[in-house]
């Protein structure tokens, strides 16, 4: 349904360069300052662990957050960053601006669990002189309005109302919806017996399920996703994509100001009355484009394993289970949220062995801490049943409560319609040919190219 929000990730994959300028070390800038100059400043359940040994601090040069290496295997790229720098690595962000990534299991928890250490507010940041004003990733890093630069009691408030506002979404509505709005689409190419799943399918349906949740006019529903798709990408074009998908979310405030509907927009509105319209348009942002991205890259991740993987491609007709299973799997091993940035030390501290100063920038590595050593002595130990995954962060800034179980019925349903329909799914291309967006913050397919038996549409 939404072939330009992929057709632009594949144009993007297909221009961007194979390999980035090397590390200057971790206070320096090997590759030129940005084309626009310098920023300036602007305004569930825990498992057990073995204990670490303490790390010296290694003489190895920071690790590159970006660049064809890294996309091409990122966990890989974790693996040398903890065997040379231990639980927390200096890293290069693009640009080679230069943070902390939080590698560890443990290390991560202490992170979100300690506000009073490591804070939200990016106007602590002491690297921003550092920072061209170009940089792709400044779209979710600058200060803003918006919920997730709030800290205390004005964040505890907020993300209250938010929560309150998802629990107004009725569970078996959101489900009955999606499976019509999956249904819909498989119409549209189960006579063909074949398809690229990424541009016919696992956009579409969440975006379809979002905007009803949301009550976002369904002609805007492609240009919001295309906008809030290209705001997460590792590209110049990111910051201007943010500013368009903010102005739908204006217009729909407005609109539901005036004329208010059974959706989460005119809940989070009725229950925020001390919220500017700009607060509001930041808040409504934040869960719009921490939803649908990553709904559809853990559509997208599971139908790939499931492909893939003899353990699941035997049982892909008939046993929904292993739905579940798969899923369940993704979020531990190929979480489509990979890393987030982050927090910003409040004051000097040390973490994993590493000296922290106050106002540096530590990414939270969540796939890199879901795969921590440490957490699975037992390499031959499966993901069943185990569900303390830190795919969705956790502490005060945390996913809402109730935003994963949304996220979980709008993805299994579209995976289940999807294998009830087309129960003989093959994947086209050889599995190392899959080509993954260039984003620090999502894993997720470029393209998913399919074969099957064609089939009368059911509609």
């Amino acid at each position: 349904m939404y072939p330009r929000t992929a057709a632009l990730l594949h144009r993007h994959e297909e221009d961007r360069c194979d390999e980035p300028p090397g590390p200057a070390g971790l206070s320096g800038r090997s590759g030129p300052a940005g084309r626009g100059g310098r920023a300036g400043r602007p305004g569930s359940g825990g498992a057990a662990l073995r204990l670490p040994r303490p790390h010296r601090p290694s003489s190895a040069a920071p690790a590159l957050l970006y660049g064809e290496r890294y996309l091409r295997n990122p966990a890989e790229s974790y693996e040398r960053m903890r065997r040379d720098h231990g639980q927390v690595a200096p890293v290069l962000l693009e640009s080679d601006v230069p943070a902390w990534l939080v590698l560890g299991y443990r290390e991560i928890r202490q992170v979100v669990m300690d506000v009073q250490t490591y804070g939200r507010d990016s106007r602590r940041w002491n690297r921003w002189d550092e920072v061209p004003s170009d940089w792709p990733l400044m779209p979710w890093v600058a200060h803003s309005p918006m919920i997730h630069f709030t800290e205390g009691d004005e964040h505890r408030r907020r993300s209250a109302a938010v929560s309150d506002a998802l629990a107004s979404v009725d569970p078996f509505e959101l489900r009955r919806h999606c499976e019509r709005f999956a249904d819909s689409l498989i119409d549209k190419f189960v006579g063909n017996g074949k398809a690229d799943l990424v541009f016919d399918y696992v956009y579409s349906v969440p975006a379809l399920a979002m905007g009803q949740m949301f009550g976002l006019p369904e002609d805007q529903l492609e240009y919001m996703a295309e906008a809030v798709t290209v705001s997460l990408l590792s590209n110049n074009e990111a910051m201007a994509a943010q500013q368009r998908a903010a102005e739908v979310v204006r217009r729909l405030v407005a609109a539901k100001r005036e004329e208010p509907g059974p959706d989460v927009t005119s809940r989070f509105i009725q229950n925020s009355p001390d919220l500017t319209d700009e607060q509001l348009v930041g808040d409504l942002m934040v869960m719009i484009a921490a939803g649908m991205p990553a709904t559809s890259y853990w559509i997208g991740n599971t139908v790939r394993l499931m492909l893939t993987d003899d353990r699941f491609t035997m049982t892909l007709a008939g046993n929904r289970r292993s739905i579940g299973a798969a899923m369940n799997e993704v979020l531990w091993a190929d979480s489509p949220l990979q890393n987030v940035i982050g927090r910003f030390a409040t004051r000097d501290t040390t973490l994993g062995g590493q000296r922290i100063r106050a106002g540096d920038l530590l990414v939270l590595g969540l796939a890199a801490a879901n795969a921590d050593p440490l957490l699975w002595p037992d390499t031959g130990a499966g993901y069943a049943g185990n569900n303390a995954y830190v795919s969705f962060t956790g502490g005060d800034y945390g996913c809402p409560a109730g935003a994963p179980d949304l996220g979980k019925i709008i993805s299994e349903t579209a995976i289940e319609v999807l294998l009830d329909r087309v129960p003989d799914l093959e994947l086209a291309v050889e599995p190392d040919e899959l080509q993954w967006m260039d984003s620090l913050w999502y894993r997720c397919l470029v393209s998913l190219p399919v074969t099957f038996t064609p089939a009368p549409a059911a509609g």
